[in-house]
């Protein structure tokens, strides 16, 4: 069965459809990515122009997607034997794979030729190292190789922010990289819990996340430490001024409520029934978590709120 898959990975057996182009590019990732771009923007201490903006945001979102196309290309092997991703476009053969590839390939010079010309070289450079370190560095090199794939990986997904904020000021600084250490820290507890839910999917794909090559246990661990790190990092942007009294509670109530959950989520025993429902809920905690910090920089930047 798994041959066949891999077969079907390779050859597109119909026409493929314009849902299916979208579909590689990861849509709900690439929502993400819009977001913590349009806030690492929005922070920037100058203004934009609003065409800009939303050219800069496009850029970035293509991008995104290049990089995702490319990741499916790349992965379409392990997707086939992946309950989680067997419905990809690739593995159904929707779309060849040489067709992912030069759609990827094509979305990824477009957006950083895109951003250089229309806003700023430094932040389309920051969107090609993105897209390199997403696709080459990640996917390639770290994610069957090493189980801190995610760890080293996290980075790409944490940058989105940091090219928001150059495509305002073309300049890196220490606020949106404050930003970027909030959505690194979180990334490794964030995909552990899914792991953890996943685990005999990762297995079955020979992808050696660390439920896979450390167990159970040393997971649970990992992300009791990380959360650790995460929620100190979460009160970065106040004293970098780019912060409120407002967003510095909210930072301290889900901080706890993070930790709370990453304790609980420890103390599972390894053969419970109850560990890849409890792990599955601390991921979309994660996701609403990381969302409530972001929005909350942004309300408050838009109504006014002066930083601490």
């Amino acid at each position: 069965m798994a041959d066949v898959m891999l077969t079907k990975a390779h050859t597109a057996e119909a026409p493929a459809s314009v849902g299916d182009f979208v579909a590689l590019l990861k849509p709900r990732v690439m929502s993400l990515v819009i977001f913590t771009a349009l806030v690492g923007m929005v922070l920037a201490p100058q203004p934009i122009h609003p065409v800009l903006a939303v050219a800069a945001l496009l850029c970035i979102a293509v991008g995104a997607g290049a990089s995702a196309a490319l990741n499916m290309w790349y992965d379409a092997d392990i997707d086939a034997v992946m309950a989680r991703t067997k419905g990809r476009p690739i593995p159904q053969g929707r779309i060849a794979a040489e067709d992912a590839l030069g759609f990827g390939l094509i979305l990824s010079a477009a957006s950083i030729a895109s951003l250089g010309v229309l806003v700023n070289w430094m932040a389309a450079g920051l969107l090609a190292f993105t897209i390199f370190f997403y696709a080459v560095i990640y996917t390639m090199a770290l994610k069957r190789r090493t189980a801190q794939n995610i760890v080293i990986g996290g980075a790409a997904g944490a940058l989105p922010p940091v090219i928001g904020w150059a495509s305002v000021t073309g300049s890196i600084e220490l606020a949106p990289l404050s930003l970027f250490a909030i959505i690194f820290l979180w990334t490794p507890p964030h995909f552990w819990a899914l792991a953890l839910a996943k685990s005999d999917d990762y297995a079955r794909a020979g992808i050696p996340m660390l439920p896979v090559t450390d167990g159970v246990r040393a997971t649970q661990d990992q992300i009791v430490r990380y959360s650790l790190l995460l929620v100190p990092a979460t009160f970065l942007p106040v004293p970098l001024h780019i912060a409120g009294l407002p967003y510095l509670l909210l930072a301290a109530l889900l901080g706890v409520a993070f930790l709370v959950l990453s304790l609980r989520l420890a103390a599972i025993p390894e053969k419970s029934p109850a560990l890849p429902r409890e792990g599955m809920k601390f991921f979309a905690f994660s996701i609403l978590y990381l969302f409530a910090l972001f929005a909350a920089l942004l309300i408050e930047r838009i109504v006014g709120v002066p930083a601490l």
